[in-house]
């Protein structure tokens, strides 16, 4: 029974917008509801059906996250390679393998868990107190109790606990981080006010008409959930390891068949440990790692510049950011309206207008639009002249003006602050009332909200003059703007206010003219809405759900997107984005959906981001060319080398020596001197393999050549070979470094001293190792120093074939 009644009330509910449409009398009716409330046994039954007023968490196993990074084609991988290992019996090799899986597993794990913190605190937002009528009594509940149908009575400074439609009285209420809108709204009998909103004026007694994941900010919780931004570092990582296998695989075969047919290893164990030496070698083991501290690194940085980033993949993501969709309140203004023009009219001067402006104004700062008409007469070191107040009228919603009667030289003035239109009733004037008219329209053009401000000094009341308010952009915001395009990203401007003060902010701060509105995002076809998303410049009277199918368009066609916002309306597109970024005063929603925070006010942290992002990328970079040319070089040379000697060149402990050597050695390339890009750095890995592989060819041709001076000139054993052939690997992979770090000439730039301690710290340790018996069977120190001499000749003479191959392959 339960159950029909639940899907019979739930097929009822509607969008909150829509009760706008409907008179008190049908609101109530829809509700089942009327004026003296709810009993508690029916509120008991509604909450039953409806649930309670909070947005459901999804609770996820902390176990299974964790074990699902270690289900994956890379996992498998390393994990085939332990159980080989194992069967071979060389369980030292098997347990650092493991070791790594786990550490990799480890590390993704701890810097992903965001988007429960992200409910948590939408959730913590809905539970506070309210005032409900239940039968018959009026009484304070936690609103999480709060059902479809109550009478909730709100005051000034509440915080409307669900969405609500008004049936006695007025009130001003604040809805900016909701719907981005900077000004407070007024709203009166018939209205609906949302879930989040503060009321800055008035008490209004309301009737509930939705709640939790329903209300406007409930809808905005579930694209949270829903916003699911695509990983490029996992996709990225899966194509190196999917190339790097290939070239491993085709080793593997190509030497186990020649193998075969020329009867040379017959043994299982023969076989098993080549395969386990190529799988060693090619699988990027240290990737996840390695990207992970480069990550941690940019962000350490960026929290000296008060920039505190919450999701590493953000770092390496905001190198590739093509598309900056920027929040308009908040972000780009300072959230805080201003005046910005005084207008004065009939011989009055700009003193005059202030100063009556003044008087019209409580100062007990209750009434925002008071609080900066007080703050601005301050500021002007007004009022000079003290008239004496004898009477002052607060903001009355019947008559929408404020009044105060002061005396000055024994006259006494009546003097009035409101709408222009609401002013001009009382002024007399037809000529005055058509000029302030004509001159508020043209404001309003402009994006500015005006005041009018009118006295009485006789008989009949004059217009003193106008005064034009907006909420002013950023100081630096312009610059801001400016800097983001010489980094070859588009500015989007994205905004809930209206698109006449869309476009005068758009203008001051520099962004393009092209105004789309969301009504016709709701609209549109989604072929012609990607079109014109992807074409805009500024977007205006947006929904929560209009931002982010913008980021969503923008990432189909194929964009790296990066938001800026504030507010609760911000968060599902934060959530979305490659980047987003929260400002300073962010909402603490919008803060937990953000990789990023500014923590000082102003937005020169972005280009900080911006550019520590491309740094981490060309770090990334070098790791990454410097893998795959090993892969190829390492790979083909272990199986031609096959066909040549008829053994192993390299044995499994040389190669977890060399994969030590190589993969994490080179970690120190997370602090290595690295120059950004001037544009938006993409991953083509396509691009990235090809040039690599040119290269690890000719480093293949290295390995060739000390094969043959090694069997030829020297006559080594076969152990000796191994340790010959190990050492060329492993001091190639240290001048190769100092090669592929800088896309130019490699002595354009120095490289960092962690990286220079790295390297040299590996040449010394395997010189060491070729001249001792402590771990490999030594050559003597006139052939290790033979082979440090071959390697860094040898590598530093392809650097001129290597700048010509990155420039051709684009890797800049």
């Amino acid at each position: 029974m339960v159950n029909q009644q639940l899907k019979a009330i739930m097929m009822k509910l509607i969008p909150s917008k829509e009760f706008e449409k409907m008179s008190i009398s049908e609101t109530l009716k829809y509700l089942e509801s009327d004026v003296d409330g709810l009993s508690s046994d029916e509120a008991g039954r509604r909450l039953r059906i409806y649930g309670y007023n909070y947005v459901e968490e999804e609770r996820k196993s902390l176990l299974n996250d964790f074990l699902k990074r270690l289900w994956g084609p890379m996992p498998w991988l390393l994990e085939v390679a332990i159980v080989l290992s194992i069967i071979i019996e060389h369980y030292v090799e098997a347990l650092i393998i493991a070791t790594l899986i786990v550490v990799n597993a480890f590390i993704g794990f701890r810097h992903t868990r965001t988007s429960e913190r992200v409910l948590r605190l939408l959730r913590s937002k809905l539970a506070i107190g309210a005032r409900v009528l239940r039968d018959g009594k009026w009484i304070t509940m936690d609103a999480k109790f709060i059902v479809p149908g109550d009478i909730a009575a709100l005051g000034l400074g509440d915080i409307v606990p669900a969405d609500c439609k008004i049936i006695e009285g007025n009130a001003l209420v604040d809805q900016s981080m909701l719907t981005g809108e900077s000004l407070p709204v007024e709203v009166s009998v018939g209205n609906v006010i949302y879930a989040g909103s503060i009321l800055k004026r008035g008490q209004v007694k309301t009737v509930i008409t939705n709640i939790g994941k329903n209300t406007y900010f409930g809808r905005t919780v579930e694209l949270v959930k829903t916003a699911q931004p695509k990983s490029h570092q996992q996709e990225v990582m899966l194509q190196i390891t999917k190339y790097s296998m290939y070239i491993g695989v085709a080793a593997i075969v190509a030497a186990l068949v020649f193998a075969i047919m020329m009867g040379l290893k017959n043994t299982p164990v023969a076989l098993v440990t080549f395969a386990v030496t190529i799988l060693m070698g090619a699988v990027p083991v240290a990737l996840p790692a390695v990207l992970t501290i480069m990550q941690a690194v940019g962000a350490m940085r960026l929290a000296s510049k008060e920039v505190l980033v919450t999701k590493l993949g953000s770092i390496e993501d905001a190198a590739s950011i093509d598309v900056m969709c920027l929040d308009k309140t908040g972000t780009i203004t300072e959230n805080r309206s201003s005046i910005v023009n005084v207008i004065p009219f009939n011989n009055y001067s700009v003193d005059d207008v202030i100063e009556h402006a003044f008087y019209s104004s409580s100062q007990d700062g209750k009434d925002l639009i008071d609080q900066i008409v007080v703050e601005y007469a301050k500021s002007k070191g007004l009022p000079r002249r003290k008239h004496e107040l004898i009477e002052f009228k607060p903001f009355d919603p019947s008559i929408k003006r404020t009044e105060a009667m002061v005396e000055a030289n024994g006259k006494r003035l009546v003097v009035v602050k409101g709408a222009p239109q609401i002013v001009a009733e009382l002024v007399t004037s037809d000529s005055e009332k058509a000029e302030a008219m004509r001159i508020s329209e043209e404001l309003a053009e402009k994006g500015y909200r005006s005041l009018a401000v009118a006295v009485k000094e006789d008989a009949s009341f004059r217009f003193t003059g106008l005064l034009a308010l907006v909420d002013s952009p950023r100081p630096n915001a312009r610059e801001l703007i400016e800097n983001i395009k010489r980094l070859g990203v588009e500015p989007k401007m994205v905004t809930g206010d209206n698109a006449l003060i869309a476009k005068e902010i758009a203008r001051q701060v520099g962004i393009g003219k092209k105004i789309v509105k969301g009504e016709y995002l709701r609209k549109a076809g989604e072929d012609d809405k990607g079109k014109v998303i992807e074409e805009a410049s500024v977007f205006a009277e947006v929904y929560p759900e209009d931002k982010y199918i913008i980021v969503k368009s923008l990432q189909a066609k194929g964009h790296i997107v990066g938001v800026m916002g504030d507010g609760v309306n911000d968060a599902p597109a934060l959530k979305q984005a490659e980047l987003g970024i929260a400002v300073a005063n962010a909402t603490d929603v919008a803060k937990a959906s953000a990789g990023a925070v500014l923590l000082k006010f102003g937005l020169e942290g972005v280009v900080d981001i911006l550019a520590t992002g491309r740094e981490v990328y060309q770090r990334a970079l070098t790791w990454i060319i410097n893998k795959i040319t090993k892969t190829v070089q390492f790979t083909l040379l272990l199986a031609i080398g096959f066909f040549i000697l008829r053994y192993d060149i390299i044995s499994l402990l040389g190669m977890t020596l060399l994969v030590f050597s190589n993969d994490f050695a080179t970690m120190s390339l997370a602090t290595d001197n690295a120059t950004p890009a001037t544009n938006p750095s993409k991953w083509r890995v396509k691009d990235i393999v090809y040039a690599s592989s040119i290269l690890g060819s000719l480093l293949l041709v290295e390995g060739l050549i000390a094969i043959l001076v090694g069997s030829a000139i020297y006559r080594f054993t076969l152990q000796q070979m191994q340790t010959f052939i190990l050492l060329i690997m492993v001091f190639t992979s240290q001048f190769r470094i100092m090669i592929v770090r800088e896309r130019r000439e490699f002595w354009k730039s120095r490289p960092g001293k962690e990286l220079t301690l790295s390297i040299a710290g590996v040449l010394a340790v395997f010189i060491v190792l070729g001249t001792s018996r402590f771990v490999l069977t030594p050559i003597g120190l006139d052939k290790t120093i033979v082979a440090l001499t071959y390697s860094a000749i040898f590598t530093l003479s392809i650097d001129p074939v290597k700048v010509r191959v990155f420039r051709r392959y684009g890797i800049m």
